[in-house]
């Protein structure tokens, strides 16, 4: 048997949570009457809570006090979390579940590498979390993405080196973190965005099988090449 690592992003890979930021900061900045726009989340992704505040109040022209400023900031991770506490398994993406199944069938160990620090506390919502052999998130690394970090401690974490890897992602930061790791960079979502990764999919639906098959015995220059 071929053994390959599976190296899964979550947000926007396994599951989309991207929409509860959207709600949770929404609130926040109607709040304080400033308008929020699902055009300005997108601003906001991949950014740090803190400088995603100061966009908002910049957005707004409004000035709080550092008081206010840190009670806002608390206030949003709050609404965040009572939006995730209401998920469940059928939030997670199409595609998703039959990729697990054939990778656990396989006996193919299998690593969540994700910069959410609710990763586990979301997997046990969507019940995934006895589908990872090694969860590597927030909580493990000081390093974001694009350094590879990440991957290279849930490489490690399953006993896989970083050159027989595959990642799962769909930003742009961490398909340049897989590559600066030699691993095989799968990106899910946009082609013309994700124009780094090894070879693209616009979903899990697209993943046949035979994709998968073909995965555990090739390199990453040679699936480069096909």
């Amino acid at each position: 048997m071929n053994r390959k690592g599976f190296i899964f992003d979550l947000d926007g890979v396994i599951v989309d949570t991207a929409k509860y930021h959207f709600l949770a900061w929404k609130k926040l900045a109607n709040s304080i009457g400033i308008d929020f726009t699902e055009h300005q989340n997108e601003q906001l992704k991949g950014v740090s809570r803190i400088e995603s505040l100061k966009k908002i109040l910049n957005w707004g022209n409004v000035t709080l006090s550092e008081t206010d400023f840190n009670r806002l900031m608390a206030e949003k991770n709050e609404n965040y979390l009572s939006y995730i506490a209401k998920m469940d398994d059928s939030e997670i993406l199409p595609g998703v579940m039959k990729t697990l199944e054939f990778l656990i069938k396989d006996k193919q160990p299998i690593a969540l590498g994700s910069a959410s620090k609710n990763s586990i506390e979301i997997l046990n919502k969507v019940h995934l979390f006895k589908h990872f052999d090694a969860i590597i998130d927030g909580n493990s690394v000081t390093k974001a993405k694009p350094d590879p970090e990440v991957f290279l401690k849930a490489a490690a974490a399953i006993n896989c080196s970083p050159e027989t890897c595959i990642v799962f992602e769909d930003s742009v930061a961490g398909i340049q973190a897989a590559n600066k790791a030699n691993m095989i960079s799968i990106g899910i979502g946009n082609q013309t965005i994700l124009n780094e990764a090894d070879i693209i999919f616009k979903d899990f639906t697209e993943i046949s099988t035979d994709f998968l098959q073909n995965l555990l015995s090739v390199t990453k220059s040679e699936l480069k090449k096909k």
